[in-house]
Parts: C-alpha cells; structure tokens; sequence
C-alpha cells in the first residue's frame, strides 16, 4: 500500500524529453517554491511535495516557470492545472478538456456569461498544457500546432451551438435537432490561413469567414436571415475575443470576407459565389486553399468550398496567371543576397527567409498546378512540400530542406509567444530576451541559437529566390527595344506600352538621350554599354511599379546628376532586390527619389552589403555622426556636413523601412535619434561660434527639451521638431565677458535664434529640420528662450492642462548634463501633481472636440485627424500620464509604451490591447506614407507601388481590407476615447 502511495506522490506523468536551463537558477528555484506554496495553499500536498523534491520534473518546470513568466503566472493561479497530471497525461487531459467544451453549450442552464467563463477557463488550462509539452519535448511542433488548432475548432463549435440554441429558444431559428444544433442549421464558419490548416500558433487570432445558406430548413425567414446571421456573428465574436477576469478565449478577424468594408459580416452563398466567380482575386484564391468548415453547418461548409474549387484550381493557367500569382505578395522581398540578416528584432513570420516565405513558396506551386493535379490541393504547407516533390514540381533536397526549417521556425515563433502569451512574431532586441529564446529551444545560449537561425532563414531565402528566378522571365522574350536614330521603332513603342508605359515616345526620347552620352554618367563608351545591357530590366522593373513613366523620369533625373556610372550600372545588373529597390523609389516614394536626386552620392550608403543587418540605433548613428564631423572644420562647413548626414542617414533608415529590415518604430526611433545627435552638434557649434564674439556668462548652461514627436521618438521622415530652449547661470551673472557683451536674457534670446537659424535657414544643403518652439511657456508671446526658473513657476502656476499633457512627451535631448537631469525632475514632479482626474477628462475631451470642429479630418486616410485616430489616441495616453493612470516604472514618453502601461483602473487589458494595436497600425501606415510621399496621401492617386508597402507593413492582402481595417479601427478608437475620457458620453 505504501508503495502505491508513494508512486501516486511523485508519478507525475509528462516526462521532459529535453533538458531546459533557466536564465537564473536561483530565482527558477524561488519560482517554484512559491508555486509550491500557492499549491499548499488550495491544498494539494502531493503536488506540493512534488515540487519540493528534486529531480528532473522539477528541474524541467523551474526552467519552464523562469523563462515564461505567462506560464509561471498561470500554475501560480491555477496549480491545480498541475496535479491533474498525476491522474492523466496531456494527450488525456487534452481529450478530456474538449469533451466538456463540446457539451458546455448543451447544458440545460447555460447562459452566455457562464459559457465565456468556461471556455476562458478550459481554454487557459489547455492552452498551458499544450505549452507544457511542446517545451518539454512530449509533443512535436506539428502536433502541438494541431492541438491549439482543436482546441480552436472546440471553442468556436461550442460557441455557434449555443448561439443556434438561443435563436432557436427565441423562434428566430427552427433546428432540427437540439442535441446537434448546427446540423442543416445553414449556418457556414470556413477557418481561414492557419486554422484552416490545422496550423494555428501558440497566441494566434483566429481568421473565419462566415456565409449561411438561406434555404437551409432551419431558417424561419429567408428575408431576416442576413441580419440574424450577422448578428449572431457579432455575438460570437464577442464571446470569444472580449476580454473578462478570466481572459479571454481567441481574437477573432473577420477580415479576409468578400470586400470586408461593404459588405454584412455574414454573407449569402449565392453572392459570396458571384463575388468570388465575377470579382475574385488571386489573394482570395490563395486564402481559400487553407479556408475549412471549422464550425456550424459542416455539410453546407463542405458543399459551398465543393462549388468554389473551379475559381480556387484553375485548369489552364496562361503565363499572364503565372504573372499575376507571383504578384500575390509582392510585398515579400527576395532581397537575394543583400547583407546578413540581423537575429535580434528579426520578424519570423514576415522577415526575410521567415515562416511566410515557405507558406508562399507552396502556395504558388499549388495555385499553378492544382487545378491539374487535386493531390496538390491540401491545407497543410508540410504534407504539401512532399506532394510537390513526389511529382516533381520541387527538388526532395528543397523539400527537406524547407519542411525542416518550416518546423523549426515555428518552434521559434512559438517560444516567442510563450514568453507573455503575446500574438507577436518578433524576436526581442536585448540580449537577455534573446538568451531567454535560446534556453526555451534548448540551445546553450544566444550565439549557438543565433547561428542556426541564420542559417535557417538563409536556406529558405535562397529555395524562395529560386522560386522567383525560375518564374517566367519577361526580359526572354520582352520584345523590340530600339533607341538608335532619330525616329522611334514602331515595335519599340508597342513594347514599352506592354511593359506599361503610357508615353512610350517620350520614354523613347529619354533613352536615346542617354545613348547619345547627354549626361556624364554616360559620357563613357563602357558606361553606355553597361546600361544598354541593363536597359531591359530596368524597364521591366519601372514597368511593375505601375507608374513606370514617373518612375523613369525619376531615374533619368537622377542620372543627369551623378558623376560617374559604370559602378552602379553593374550593381544593378548583378544585384536584381537592389535594383527593385531602385524601382520602389523611383515609382513609390517621390520624397526618396527627390533626396537621391539632389544628393546622388547618397546612393553610395546602398551599395554597403551590412546595410540591412546594421540596426540603425544611437551608438551606431552617434559613431558614424563624429567620424563624418571629425577635424577642425569652420562653423558654416559643419552646419553643411550635418545636413548632408541628416539627409544620407534619414534616406538609408527609409530604404530599410522599404526593405522590411527594420519595423515602422524602429524607424520613429531612428529618425529621432538621427534628430536628437544633428541637433545637439548644431547646438555645440552655435554655442562656441555664439562664444567668440560674445563670450560666455558665469556658470551659464543650456537644456534643449524635445517634445511632441521628437520627445515620444515617433519623428517620421517629414517630420518638424519641436523644441523648448532652457537656460539657467549663476545667480549673480552680469554681462558676457566677450568683445560685444550681453545681458544674460538677451545673450540666450540672441543664442537661440543662432540656433533657429543653424538648423532651420536653407543652405546650399538644404535645411537640417523645421525647428517650431511655439510650445515654449507663452508660446509666440514669450521669449524664444526660458530660464530653468521661469520655467518652473510657469508649468506649476500658470500652465494650461493641454500644456501639462504637451508636457508628458517632453524629453531632454542635449546640452548641459546636469541641467538636463534638473529639467527631466522638474518635468516628472509636474507630471505627478495632484489633479482633479475628471476636469482633466472633461477639458481634454472638450479639446478633442474643438480640433474635430476647427481642423475637420479630409478624409479616412487623414490618420491623425479623424475620430479615433492618432490624435485620440495621444489624448488618452497624455491624459493618462496627467492623472496618474500608468503602472509604476520608469517614466516613458512614447505614445505606445504609455497605452501598454495604462493602469488597469483607468483601462482594462482588452482596451490596453485594443488601443496598442491601433497605434501599431496608425504608426506603420503614417512612417510609411510620411517616408514616401511629400504631399498628403491622396486616396485616389496613390502609386501603386505605395499601396502595395503599406499592405507590406500592416501584413494585409489587398486595400480594401486596409481601408476596412482603418475604419474599423478608428471607430473602435473612438469608443474606447469616449469610454475613458467622456465617461461613455460620446
């Protein structure tokens, strides 16, 4: 008896197959005495006395419980979820778990609030076991994959069953059997993308579409059926996604429906089979080769996709198809060779060589072949690799190859989002988090672990780059191109129309001006030869842009001013993602192309192979910055080289945005860097140029206090700055000891225009920033510059609250250290006064409402202006700071990291998430129109190649969706402002 006692104790049955290092042992061990305790606590002893003993189990779960802190803070709350596996293993656990999701709806006393809270609950016990295992070796990454995938399909069906049941109960519905309620309920949930394909990650949202057949014999009126549909699939949005105490169960998208921006979240599927056979586009066709009932009516499901397949698969597919299905993404680069690929902050999804590479990969494959072969139909991306090597479309070395390293990146992904259960696909950029990635996937640490995920992404980019280079090449039969003579070549004009040019005789005279050597960069024979050789594929690739006319009068402007161009003739040549990118700027980004026109020598910072792996933060900018100034140089010639840098550095941090390399905040923080290192040089050379004639006064310092975007570090490429200048001296200075000597006041006044003058007058360089000080204490009224004590008495006496919440961006960027910490305290103790919460409420929301009347929004893509848009979200986040609503931590001024850190009184996680992506997303879209146009972003004129990078950056597939994902967005944003700021009143 003893016996049976003591193995009951201490059988705990998942066994680690691998072994896992904690980051700290001894706090891994403290992690798991207090999970000890809290099981002491619910008591279970036996779980108790099991994690006190030692031995593998225990080393296991200390490791998992310090690198996790989501699964440390789930066994803390629930150590129960533990001692159920001294009854049953995972696999058991796991079945049991969807049995009782399975019969939550069917209950005689369910209600919709007791089913979220048993979903939420079952959801997070096998959401955490499914981590378990899949860290502790029991489970392969496919298996795990299926697993949160059923787990998914269990959630939704029990979700749509009790949702049948209530419209039935209600005499909405007449089901014809209550014990299965979906069955010919001719209700339709298709799982999209990953659960579809029984492929869902460990955070993943859960993509579904959702049709109804209106003759289905539980629909009591056909005429109602849209409207009932569609707010039923409101409600079991909300019954999964909202967030309650007990979290919440899948964030679910409804986005990848028929134009999701006019059309009911539930559609018939008569039109959804128009839609698709009139309108359909290749993105859709790709989307529906993973699209699978999941839930609902799985018979009507089966039946619609069955009426799909000749749109899906076609039978013949023509070169033009060919064309269009490498065109599905062309947001993804094959930046073939270009530089190493930087680990830290790298997107293994999206990134080079990441996880949609291979899913791409496949997909093209099967949209080409398909519809001749249906063994190459599947939803699974790895089952599919083996079908097209088994019929020859791909090499057995590309298909172990890429199912291999398709496994391991998931495993990657996964450990990402293991950390803090965040839907997020990107490594962290600090050592220590990346340490964290290395010991959860059992590598020794970060550098063995950085080592093989190079070498994983490149052996995807290069099977991807192939894939590409065997698509059909215009350039093999592009047709006539003739540039001799005087005369255009008839078939020559014909070509270029075919490559998309509207004015193929002036694209003609453009190209024969550099054969004639018009331009010194063609003046050489040699250089002429070259670019005759690269004519060919640089038409074609201003032809992709959409706007290749534009984009070649770009280039040809660029050529009139370079020096010299055999080099960069030959690059372009040999290196096809450089010469795409090219293409991007001239057709994309006039801001771009009209700095390398100016500055061609700009181009040069292209040509650096590390160019894409190089992060461009502080220490590297900072670096690059003194040795550009180095030596003694005249204040007027540094004013020049800073330009010049600014200039060269502000379009090298734009070509990585471009290229994917570095994400959209990356990039804010970059172009405020850049911002803060140009103007605290210009600041030193002002102030001992200022010094020569005017001398300096006794203990006198300055203080520049960058605000708004440059305070958050979200500048962008167009962005002004704003500044305030602060001063402070002895207390009994008298005049500057220089030849002309001045009073103290007017020696800063006469200082800080020097200053205005040094970094916003145009020179043969242009200007370095458009300096604004308007938010000086008085504003335009006021003295240009401000003593530390003015300062002071102002912000804490007479200031405005839109100035306190101005304030909360506010951040010291240059000058004199101590008076920049004195500024930084005065700025925090202001921030922290006592305020009467609710008046700040009423007068920021009252602010909101004057800037809504006075500076209306023009229209959906005015991001910044329209309701619930950025500026919505910067009240919230300021007003937030003002009363005291963010969690304790060091003082942050960025928009995001304030609206991560809203304190769960003033916010609750749902609203915190909800407002955090929303900024994500107004970010990416901002950074990237500022980055490429000059102008506002003019809804019906937008280059395409522009389109297509904000469908980059935001990771959808087509601009409908965009724009229906902007305005959902943005009237979310606005819900969530009235809710926090105006008490629910809109």
């Amino acid at each position: 008896m003893a016996a049976v006692a003591k193995r009951t104790v201490t059988d705990w049955l998942l066994k680690p197959a691998v072994g896992l290092a904690p980051l700290d042992d001894g706090q891994a061990r403290q992690e798991l005495a207090d999970i000890a305790t809290a099981a002491r606590e619910e008591g279970l002893a036996r779980l108790a006395k099991f994690l006190a003993a030692k031995g593998e189990g225990q080393d296991f779960l200390a490791a998992v419980f310090d690198l996790s802190p989501f699964l440390r803070d789930t066994a803390r709350r629930r150590p129960r979820i533990l001692d159920a596996l001294f009854e049953q293993t995972v696999e058991a656990r796991l079945k049991a778990i969807t049995a009782a999701i399975d019969q939550a709806p069917l209950a005689e006393t369910v209600s919709e609030s007791n089913l979220m809270m048993e979903l939420r609950q079952c959801k997070a016990e096998a959401h955490f076991l499914i981590a378990l295992a899949d860290l502790a070796g029991e489970a392969e990454t496919s298996l795990t994959v299926r697993r949160l995938s059923d787990l998914a399909d269990a959630c939704t069906r029990a979700a749509v069953d009790f949702l049948l049941r209530d419209a039935h109960g209600q005499g909405k519905l007449k089901l014809l059997d209550l014990d299965n309620p979906s069955r010919q309920s001719g209700w339709i949930l298709l799982g999209m993308g990953k659960l579809g394909a029984h492929e869902l990650n460990f955070s993943s949202d859960i993509d579904l579409v959702v049709f109804f057949d209106p003759e289905a014999p539980a629909i009591v009126d056909p005429l109602d059926a849209t409207e009932l549909f569609s707010r039923l699939t409101r409600r079991l949005v909300r019954i999964l996604q909202d967030r309650t105490e007990h979290g919440y169960v899948f964030r679910t998208d409804l986005r990848l429906r028929p134009d999701p921006g006019s059309t009911p979240l539930a559609i018939p599927v008569e039109a959804a089979l128009r839609y698709y056979e009139a309108r359909g586009q290749n993105w859709e066709r790709a989307a529906m080769i993973k699209a699978r009932p999941v839930a609902g009516d799985l018979a009507a499901g089966a039946a619609f996709l069955k009426e799909l397949q000749p749109y899906i698969w076609r039978k013949y597919m023509d070169y033009a198809a060919i064309a269009d299905v490498h065109s599905i993404k062309r947001q993804i680069h094959a930046h073939k060779g270009h530089g190493e690929i930087a680990v830290k902050g790298h997107n293994v999804k999206l990134g080079r060589g990441g996880i949609r590479e291979i899913e791409f990969f496949v997909q093209t494959q099967q949209l080409i072949a398909g519809g001749r072969f249906p063994e190459l139909r599947g939803r699974e991306t790895v089952p599919m690799l083996g079908q097209l090597a088994a019929r020859g479309w791909i090499t057995s070395d590309a298909r172990d190859a890429l199912a291999s390293q398709y496994w391991f990146l998931r495993r990657v992904e996964h450990a990402i989002q293991m950390v803090a259960d965040e839907q997020t696909h990107t490594l962290p950029e600090d050592d220590e988090g990346l340490e964290r990635i290395a010991h959860m996937l059992g590598f020794a640490d970060a550098a063995a672990f950085s080592l093989a995920f190079r070498a994983s992404l490149q052996q995807v980019e290069r099977h991807y780059a192939a894939l590409f280079e065997t698509a059909p090449e215009l350039s093999a039969g592009i047709g006539n191109l003739v540039f001799t003579g005087d005369v255009d070549d008839p078939d020559t004009l014909q070509t270029l129309h075919g490559l998309g040019f509207q004015r193929p005789s002036d694209i003609c005279r453009v190209i024969r001006g550099w054969h004639f050597g018009r331009y010194r960069v063609t003046q050489s024979a040699e250089a002429r030869e070259r670019l005759t050789e690269l004519t060919p594929a640089l038409l074609k690739a201003f032809g992709q842009t959409r706007r290749a006319d534009e984009a070649l009068i770009r280039f040809d402007e660029f050529l009139a001013g370079l020096p010299a161009g055999i080099q960069l003739f030959s690059l372009l040549q040999s290196n096809p993602a450089l010469l795409k990118l090219m293409a991007t700027i001239m057709g994309a980004a006039p801001r771009l192309a009209a700095i390398i026109t100016r500055r061609p020598h700009v181009f040069d910072g292209l040509l650096d192979p590390a160019l894409l792996s190089e992060l461009p933060d502080r220490a590297y900018l900072s670096a690059r910055l003194s040795a550009f100034l180095e030596g003694d140089r005249v204040y007027e010639e540094v004013l020049d080289r800073l330009r010049i840098f600014a200039s060269e550095q502000k379009f090298l941090i734009g070509v990585r945005l471009l290229a994917g390399s570095i994400d959209p905040a990356r990039a804010g923080r970059a172009f405020s860097d850049l911002a803060d290192l140009t103007i605290e040089a210009a600041l030193q050379a002002v102030t001992a140029e200022f010094a020569v004639r005017h001398g300096s006064i006794a203990g006198g310092v300055v203080s520049l206090l960058g605000m708004g975007k440059l305070g958050s570090r979200e500048l962008t490429a167009g962005s002004d700055v704003d500044l305030i200048l602060l001063y402070d001296h002895d207390a009994n200075a008298e005049d500057s000891d220089g030849d002309k000597p001045l009073a103290p006041s007017h020696y800063y006044t006469r200082m800080t225009q020097r200053l205005i003058s040094a970094v916003s007058a145009p020179t043969a360089e242009g200007v370095l920033y458009e300096l604004d000080l308007r938010l000086r204490p008085s504003g335009n009224k006021g003295p240009v510059a401000t003593h530390i004590d003015a300062f002071k008495k102002y912000q804490r006496q007479e200031a405005w609250t839109w100035e306190h919440m101005a304030l909360s961006r506010a951040r010291a960027i240059g000058g004199d250290a101590s008076l920049c910490a004195e500024v930084e305290a005065e700025v925090a103790a202001v921030l922290g006064q006592p305020r009467d919460a609710a008046k700040v409420k009423t007068e920021a929301a009252d602010m909101r409402a004057m800037i809504e009347k006075e500076k209306p929004a023009r229209d959906l893509w005015d991001i910044k202006l329209i309701p619930g848009g950025l500026i919505d979200l910067e009240f919230i986040a300021q007003v937030a700071v003002i009363t005291g609503q963010v969690e304790a931590g060091p003082r942050v001024t960025g928009t995001a990291e304030i609206l991560s850190r809203l304190a769960p009184g003033f916010a609750d996680a749902g609203i915190r998430q909800e407002l955090a992506a929303a900024f994500a997303l107004y970010l990416a879209l901002t950074q990237m129109t500022r980055l490429c146009l000059t102008g506002p972003f003019e809804r019906d004129d937008v280059p395409p190649g522009l389109s297509d990078l904000l469908l980059a950056v935001t990771d959808l597939p087509d601009f409908g969706v965009l724009e229906a994902h902007l305005k959902e967005t943005s009237q979310k944003v606005r819900k969530d402002f009235d809710l926090l700021l105006r008490a629910g009143r809109p």
